[in-house]
């Protein structure tokens, strides 16, 4: 216990020697920075640190951090010299954040793959800060990581002291000097992976790299763990950075050249409305014009400057075509236009409808870019994406340097309703560039005779979850012809490895954290269930109970093929399947009355899969 007694009677102040030495020191000062390498005070040098920016003292300081900053402590743990606390320890760290995300890195060094979890990390979600850790007490051969979770909610762009111990019996998380959370769950020494990273700014380990967008300062590494007196302490020595009022926001980088980060693109359509979004590299004012002809009359002023713009276009008439044009101007007085565009309003009941499907778009704008070009040439009213648009969705260049510039020419023209896909991370891009109903991630919408029913399947979805019980009572309530719901996950599934390796075993054949949801389709004689996450094509034969039917059943698509690296059926059929393919694609479903028609093409716009469905009275 000597060690407890040390920390609640020396003061550790500012990295100097008032109290213990820790083993990682990052102040993360501007002074710090020497050319693209951020200088330690304990522990190796950052190097390859390029484009750091760092805060004004008047609103708290620290170091800047974005989506493309990459601060690599260490590739592995075992060449540290001191080696990471095995014992016991304490992470301390001043941390602003200003994009949620739901596995958010401050520092780490841990693996954390399925149910192979091993090490530790600081960080937050989505509303709180957490303290990840695995110990050998809590072994069970491929490690285990509790998450204490903060209770506090924290604000974006306002600077908390997060401060997490473990003492070889309990885990602690303090925030702004204060105990959130703690168990003894974990016990014994921490349990280090054979081999990890120990990232600064990132939840990272072998296969995620989350990297923070915000702010840090003076994060530490202590082969102690601290008491609640020494971090009380050290939060009242700085408590003025967490009085810094959260409204006040960085500058951001402004670009000397006029051009678009995001060009526009449509957003949520109405039969009386259409949403639009752009986002500039220049602050800049002007108008929205639009109208029934390219001859427009109607314009939206923008009259603030501003890099980022959310516009309603409304008062318009259902399932109508109408022109716009974005024409813009920056304070040297140069401008920034669109050509003449078009878009449709949604169709009312009655209507027919034609719509394009496509998933999966991760990390290939230019696969993304052909298949967005075919989806043009056919025409679509509107546009079903089942999640992964990006291949990491809280990487802000993810979306403006490829998924908005393959899928622009299209979306420009026709309007797309996503849901979250893994791979968005619940990132704040996918709320900031989409706008949605509330709670956005998950919602209804209707088109012609068809209602589409959006929800999340990151998030929990069983029996008397939020979303279960919202999907029971709008399916119920919903007197639509046509029944669509559009999730992620599939739960029918032939892929070879995503649920089950089919070359050794049977395999799961699919979702069953997603296989509850199906009885409510069932219950709801609901139409399609449109799904990506697996990345090839596949149509079952209508399933009800469970089981194939040949009259009625729900019939379930998965159609990840719109870019992300290409996966394989297993080396035998489920009896659920009628169509499997490997290979990028995009699909077509035609509404008209009691008749459905979908189509699926290939990259060559080669038609590869037809079915009809005929409803009777």
């Amino acid at each position: 216990m000597s060690y407890l007694i040390i920390l609640t009677v020396l003061a550790l102040g500012h990295l100097g020697h008032d109290g213990p030495d820790p083993i990682l020191a990052y102040p993360l000062t501007e002074q710090d920075l020497d050319g693209d390498t951020v200088r330690s005070r304990f522990g190796p040098d950052i190097s390859s640190a390029n484009g750091l920016r760092f805060a004004p003292a008047g609103i708290g300081g620290g170091c800047v951090l974005d989506s493309t900053t990459t601060l690599l402590v260490s590739e592995d743990h075992r060449s540290l010299d001191p080696p990471l606390p095995r014992e016991s320890l304490t992470l301390s760290a001043w941390i602003a954040v200003d994009e949620p995300q739901s596995w958010g890195g401050v520092l780490g060094c841990l693996v954390d793959n399925a149910s192979h979890e091993k090490g530790w990390v600081l960080g937050y979600d989505q509303h709180h800060f957490y303290f990840g850790l695995s110990t050998e007490g809590a072994d069970d051969g491929d490690g285990l990581m509790t998450y204490l979770k903060g209770t506090r909610r924290y604000e974006c762009g306002k600077m908390y002291h997060v401060v997490a111990t473990y003492d070889g019996k309990c885990a602690v998380l303090y925030v702004n000097g204060r105990e959130e959370a703690r168990t003894d769950i974990q016990s014994g020494p921490i349990l280090y992976p054979d081999s990890a990273m120990v990232s600064l700014g990132a939840y990272r380990d072998s296969n995620e790299f989350n990297r923070h967008v915000g702010r840090l300062s003076d994060v530490r590494v202590y082969d102690m763990a601290a008491g609640p007196k020494w971090v009380s302490e050290r939060f009242v020595d700085d408590q003025m950075l967490a009085g810094m009022p959260a409204h006040v926001s960085l500058p951001r980088p402004v670009s000397e050249h006029l051009d678009w980060v995001v060009a526009p693109v449509l957003q949520f359509p109405e039969m009386d409305s259409m949403g639009l979004i752009f986002e500039t590299t220049r602050p800049v004012t002007g108008e929205v014009r639009f109208g029934e002809d390219a001859e427009f009359g109607r314009v939206i002023e923008v009259n603030d400057p501003t890099m980022f713009a959310e516009i309603s276009m409304d008062d318009l008439e259902a399932d109508s075509a109408y022109f716009y044009q974005v024409v813009l101007i920056d304070d040297l007085g140069r401008t920034l236009q669109t050509e003449v565009l078009s878009f449709q309003t949604a169709a009312p009941r009655g209507v027919p409808v034609t719509f394009a499907l496509l998933s999966d778009t991760q990390d290939n704008p230019e696969v993304c870019s052909i298949l967005a070009t075919h989806i043009w040439d056919q025409r679509p009213g509107f546009i079903i994406h089942p999640g992964d648009l990006t291949g990491t969705g809280s990487i802000k260049a993810d979306w403006t340097d490829e998924f908005f510039p393959g899928m622009n020419g299209l979306l420009s023209r026709v309007a797309m309703y996503p849901v979250l896909g893994n791979h968005e991370q619940d990132a704040r891009h996918y709320y900031r560039y989409f706008s949605l109903p509330e709670p956005e991630y998950y919602y209804t919408f209707s088109q012609g005779d068809a209602d589409f029913f959006m929800i999340d399947t990151n998030r929990i979805v069983a029996p008397g979850s939020e979303q279960y019980q919202w999907l029971d009572a709008a399916l119920g309530a919903s007197q639509a012809r046509w029944k669509f719901v559009v999730h992620h996950h599939p739960p029918y599934s032939s892929d070879e490895n995503d649920y089950g390796d089919t070359w050794t075993g049977r395999g799961r054949k699919g979702d069953l954290r997603i296989r509850p949801l199906t009885e409510l389709y069932d219950l709801h004689e609901v139409d399609l269930v449109l799904n990506g996450h697996i990345h090839s094509y596949e149509r079952t034969w209508p399933i009800s109970g469970g089981r194939v039917v040949d009259d009625g059943g729900v019939v379930y698509t998965i159609t990840g093929g719109g870019g992300g690296g290409l996966e394989a059926p297993g080396p035998t059929r489920p009896d659920f399947n009628n169509t499997v393919r490997t290979g990028h694609h995009y699909c077509m479903i035609r509404l008209n009355g009691r008749v459905l028609e979908f189509f699926a093409y290939d990259l060559q716009n080669r038609l590869f899969d037809h079915m009809t469905i005929r409803k009777s009275e």
